[in-house]
């Protein structure tokens, strides 16, 4: 069948010659008889057919590469009626795609026909990843050209072409850029800077590049795109143009300028808030210190008081105490006055008894005289009666003599006494009242030292808090820095 297809014989070298050329295409060529048997698989067919296998395996068990040739070209159908339906009735070359186990291959099936004859089929067989990448490629290119401004440029940096969305951007037409270097883009002080050539030198070796560019329009008016730069290279690796990809984001640049001002105000009031707390932190500190010594001063007045007011009290018991014995002086001063005026009387009635022996006595002797020498003895008993009379009186007289002075004493006395007991009543009054002052005031310096000591607590805790809240501030400044560098590298 396959020599008829050539119009083979022996001595017919064009025919070798055809056969020759289909295997040394690079397109995959398979040949079928009328009924659909392969007949003929070219190398390039074979080598996909291999590669293939495992994966056509998955969805035909029985597929073997090997063993196609002389097999039905329904094996790569699961049911084959429709295709050979279709191929029964094809006068014309027909295209077809077919997904088989994951793999999916374009067809061209193309009727061989002669004198009106069907001879076969021929089937041009090629792996269809690379085309759906390409209209897969060509979907993303017409998507990113919608809503990303694109412009190419040669290898030296001149304008090739450029869709509306960039000509818009730049306020130009492409007749105007076209074959224009991209410095017309540039600021003039930019163009000739060592950099500058560095950009393009690094494109032209393969590096892309991608920022946030500064850009001028027509007008001259900057503008600020996100783009970029990306080499493309030939098969052999060389860099045959550049295709730029850009947005515009000159609003949301000049609003990272503006926030990184805002940034640099919000840092030097964090700064100055930073200060502040720390120097809030230390008055807190010294606050609390001087608080806490008040308090501790405090603490030892009320106790100090607190002993001030027991002594006091003990005071006051000892006052009232003396204020009682003062008393029982007086009571008894006035029993020694009334003693002493008691005393008075015997002394009357001793110089009386006295004046009486006294007159016995000289009665005695009178009698005495009369009687003569019978009387002496008794004269003498008279005279010792009249001297004990008078010693008597004496005595007496200076009994009362005694009594007197110890009435005058009884008298000072009871007026010492009468004035210790109101000096002691004062005493006793002024010690009540400083007792009943003392406590008040023991009262109101534990109410103090108390409140001194909340005072001091709450000084203690505020001053923690100041200080927690100097460390935030300070964290805070730490994290505006911060910020504000990330802001300065989003300008930049």
């Amino acid at each position: 069948m396959l020599d008829m297809l050539f119009r083979r014989e022996a001595a017919d070298p064009c025919a070798d010659l055809g056969m020759s050329a289909l295997d040394a295409l690079r397109t995959n060529v398979m040949i079928a008889s009328p009924d659909l048997t392969i007949i003929y698989m070219n190398a390039t067919l074979n080598a996909l057919m291999q590669e293939a296998e495992a994966e056509l395996k998955v969805e035909l068990p029985n597929f073997d590469a090997a063993k196609l040739i002389g097999s039905n070209i329904d094996v790569f159908h699961k049911k084959p009626s429709h295709q050979r339906e279709m191929l029964a009735k094809m006068e014309k070359t027909h295209s077809a795609t077919i997904n088989v186990g994951g793999r999916i291959f374009d067809l061209i099936i193309t009727p061989i026909i002669k004198g009106g004859e069907r001879l076969g089929f021929v089937v041009e067989w090629s792996d269809a990843r690379a085309r759906l990448l390409n209209v897969d490629y060509g979907a993303k290119m017409i998507a990113i050209g919608r809503t990303q401004a694109v412009v190419e440029f040669d290898v030296g940096g001149h304008v090739v072409s450029a869709n509306k969305l960039f000509l818009d951007l730049v306020e130009y037409s492409l007749a105007e850029i076209k074959g224009k270097h991209h410095s017309i883009f540039v600021e003039p002080a930019e163009r000739l800077t060592p950099e500058y050539a560095a950009f393009w030198a690094k494109l032209n070796q393969g590096q892309y590049h991608a920022a946030r560019f500064k850009r001028m329009t027509k007008q001259g008016i900057p503008i600020w795109i996100q783009g970029c730069y990306n080499p493309i290279q030939d098969e052999a690796g060389q860099v045959i143009k550049i295709v730029k990809y850009a947005s515009d984001v000159t609003s949301q640049a000049e609003m990272l300028e503006q926030l990184y001002k805002d940034f640099e105000e919000i840092d030097q009031a964090v700064l100055q808030s930073e200060a502040e707390g720390r120097s809030a932190s230390t008055a807190a500190d010294a606050t609390l210190e001087r608080v806490q010594t008040v308090a501790a001063g405090t603490e030892e007045l009320a106790s100090s008081i607190r002993e001030l007011t027991g002594s006091m009290a003990r005071t006051q018991t000892s006052a009232d105490q003396a204020f009682e014995r003062a008393a029982e002086v007086d009571e008894i001063t006035v029993r020694l006055t009334e003693a002493a005026r008691a005393m008075t009387g015997i002394v009357d009635l001793i110089d009386n008894v006295a004046g009486q022996i006294n007159l016995l006595a000289l009665n005695a002797t009178i009698e005495a005289a009369r009687a003569g020498d019978a009387g002496r003895g008794f004269a003498v008993v008279a005279s010792e009666v009249k001297n004990l009379a008078k010693q008597s009186a004496d005595a007496a007289a200076r009994i009362g003599r005694e009594i007197e002075g110890l009435q005058a004493t009884s008298g000072d006395v009871a007026g010492a006494s009468e004035k210790i007991r109101e000096a002691i009543g004062h005493v006793r009054e002024y010690v009540t009242s400083a007792a009943l002052a003392m406590e008040q005031q023991n009262m109101v310096t534990a109410s103090i030292s108390s409140d001194m000591q909340s005072a001091s607590q709450t000084v203690s805790t505020a001053a923690q808090s100041i200080g927690e809240i100097s460390t935030a501030v300070t964290e805070v400044a730490k994290a505006v820095a911060r910020t504000k560098e990330a802001a300065k590298a989003l300008v930049a």
